[in-house]
């Protein structure tokens, strides 16, 4: 018989699994998963995901140089502007992947609170795009809401890694290409590997 320790159960040969992961589900089922790697959405997504990221850090350097300095201001826009068009084509060809793997265009029941923060950071990006539109902000005013987007935007991302590594735990343990270590299923671990 096993017991638990606090959210980690040790069992009666000493191994160590984190409660959590004994209890979640696979993230995909073997069916969604053959959908997942038969899709040419799921190679797009993963050509534009780090694109978007490279766009963001990019455009992150001259918002905050533009901020300390003022100079710059045009650069940081259209960089805030490219980022805004590729987290676009990014959501606009996640929901149709979302769609081929689990059958709904968004809120797919695994990736459902990803998908509510997505929103988010699409409702702040716009909003920039907005006020830069209309004017309704000044240029500093302009540049911090770009800087809450791409907060919420770093936030998302890190949902999405932590998926893609709970994805792969999931993938490992069930083709048993070898034990999974404990601290493989931590937040700090995962955000790592």
């Amino acid at each position: 018989m096993g017991q638990d320790i606090g959210r980690t159960r040790v069992e009666d040969g000493g191994s160590r699994k984190r409660g959590i992961e004994a209890i979640r589900s696979p993230l995909y089922t073997p069916e969604q998963r053959l959908r997942r790697d038969a899709s040419k959405w799921t190679l797009v997504q993963g050509l534009l995901a780090p694109l978007q990221f490279l766009i963001f850090l990019i455009s992150l350097g001259l918002v905050l140089r533009t901020l300390a300095t003022g100079e710059g201001l045009a650069a940081a826009h259209a960089s805030i502007v490219v980022k805004t068009l590729v987290l676009y084509s990014i959501m606009v060809t996640g929901a149709i992947w979302e769609k081929e793997v689990f059958g709904k265009y968004l809120f797919a029941a695994p990736f459902f609170w990803e998908d509510v923060v997505s929103m988010g950071v699409i409702a702040l990006h716009t909003a920039y795009l907005l006020a830069l539109a209309t004017g309704w902000l000044g240029s500093e005013a302009l540049l911090l809401l770009a800087l809450a987007a791409y907060l919420a935007y770093v936030v998302n991302a890190a949902q999405f890694l932590w998926k893609l590594r709970m994805a792969r735990l999931d993938e490992a343990r069930a083709t048993g290409s070898g034990p999974v270590p404990a601290e493989a299923a931590t937040p700090a671990m995962g955000a790592a590997r």
